[in-house]
Order: structure tokens, then sequence, then C-alpha cells
């Protein structure tokens, strides 16, 4: 039976590693992972296993952007080293007002808005969003091409737009990603940026969630190690191909598809709720 637990903790780690990137919400998906796939773990463990699981998908940004963002390479310039120094500085603007009102709203938050209602919600209103400001922005110029060429303000800005995810369903990466793209900042400028964003403010929450987990007076088994193991290292396998995929996809496409993909997404929460309440 242990095996078809570890199956389980392979397909949620896939899917964490998919919609972590994409600006789908991943919170959408686990809703309805969870309605098919139940771990045989406690209920405060598995909360704690679907926050953590994210290190392992944030683990592959840095592995795949090493050379852009460890400013201490031999192999550097100090202008280039002045270059990665400031982009980490506009990464911790960014990821302030996010972690600031998560510290504050953690708790508030999941107790009032994690419901499927709030989710399709969410899931729907910015997938017309999406498709929207795409309408707007087509065929315009972006006024900014690189995260290098990010002003402190712009990464103020996107990190403002960050904080909406903090509903669930907004989805971490689309908000930040559309806050770009409204901001006048090129889709794969604001997809990048999204993904370095995402360091403090995902090891932040993993960070929290632990401790939360720990302080509260919570045990885990040997077993339930291993399935968060094997959740974090699948996320980051997963997530390590999904972040080239959309960085290739962003090159040559808009982001209506994802817009359109929510917005029956979250027609299939709203439906499939309604029908189990009645059934």
């Amino acid at each position: 039976m242990f095996i078809l637990e570890i199956l389980k903790a392979i397909i949620i780690g896939a899917v964490e590693g998919i919609t972590e990137w994409l600006p789908i919400s991943s919170t959408g998906h686990m809703i309805l992972l969870d309605e098919l796939i139940k771990l045989d773990v406690s209920e405060a463990f598995l909360e704690m296993f679907l926050v953590v699981i994210q290190l392992g998908a944030i683990c592959a940004v840095p592995v795949l952007f090493w050379d852009r963002l460890w400013p201490l390479s031999r192999k550097k310039s100090p202008e280039a080293r002045r270059v990665v120094l400031n982009l980490w500085g506009k990464v911790i603007v960014g990821a302030i007002p996010a972690a600031l009102l998560g510290l504050l709203l953690d708790d508030l938050l999941d107790t009032y808005l994690y419901n499927y209602f709030v989710v399709a919600i969410a899931l729907i209103v910015y997938g017309i969003s999406f498709i929207f400001v795409e309408k707007i922005k087509a065929e315009k110029k972006f006024r900014v091409e690189s995260v290098e060429d990010l002003t402190y303000t712009d990464a103020l800005k996107i990190g403002a737009f960050q904080t909406l995810s903090l509903i669930p369903g907004t989805s971490r990466s689309g908000s930040t990603i559309l806050g770009g793209i409204i901001s006048g900042v090129s889709r794969e400028a604001s997809a990048e940026f999204s993904f370095f964003m995402a360091i403090p403010i995902m090891l932040g929450a993993s960070g929290l969630k632990v401790l939360k987990f720990i302080l509260e007076g919570f045990e885990a088994s040997g077993g339930e190690i291993l399935l968060l193991i094997i959740g974090i290292v699948v996320s980051f396998i997963v997530s390590f191909f999904v972040i080239k995929f959309l960085m290739d996809f962003v090159k040559r496409h808009d982001f209506k598809i994802f817009g359109y993909y929510r917005i029956g997404l979250g027609l299939l929460v709203i439906i499939y709720f309604l029908i189990k309440s009645f059934v």
C-alpha cells in the first residue's frame, strides 16, 4: 500500500512542478487533485507537504540561471558582479510587499479564502485579464526588454501585483507576469523576474510552514518524510523542464492560451463542486 502513496507523491510533485511556473494556479490544480488523489497522511502534514514541495520547484531556478544569479563567480568582471547584485536588489524590493502581507495575513487568508469558490473565481477573473491585456498589448513594443533593464520602481510595481497571489487561485507567476506586462515589461523579462522573485518568497513560505509545523508539536513519521523528499525531488525535475519550456514559449507566443485554460479550469472547479454538493 505504501507504494501507492509513493505514486501519489510523485503525481503531486509533478503537478506542482508544472503549475508553479505556468500562470495557471497551482492552488486550483491542487484542490482538484486532492479530490482525486488523497495522501494517507495527517491533515497538518499534508498542509505542510503541499507548501514545502515548492522547495524542489524553486531549486530549479538557480540551477538554470546560475550564471545570471551568482555574483561571486571569478569569471565575472567587477561590472558584471555589480549587475548581478543590482538584480538581486530589485528581486528583494519586489518580494517585500508579498512577504509583509503574507506574514500578516497568512492564517486569515487560509481560513476565509482557501475554498473552491474563491479559487474558481480567481482563475476565471485572471484568465479574462490575461486575454484582455494581451489583446491591448498586441503589436505594441515593450519599454523594458530584459530583466537587467528593470528599474527599482518597475520591481516594486511587479511586487505589488505579486501580493494579489495571496488570494488562492490567482497564481504567483500569473500575477507577476501580468503585472510586468501591464507595466511595459516584455513577456520574457516578466517571466524571468517572476522566477527570480520566487526564490525569497517560496523559501520564506516553506520555512514558515515547517516552523509552524514544528512549533505546534506535530510530528512526521519516517514514511511521511520519505513522501516529502520524493515530492521535492519530482517537483525539482519537472520544474527544470517546465521553466525551459516557458522561456522558449514566450519568445514566440503570448499568454492568451493560458487565459483560456484558466477560464476552463475555473468553470470545471465550479461544476465539479456543485455536482458534488448535490450528489
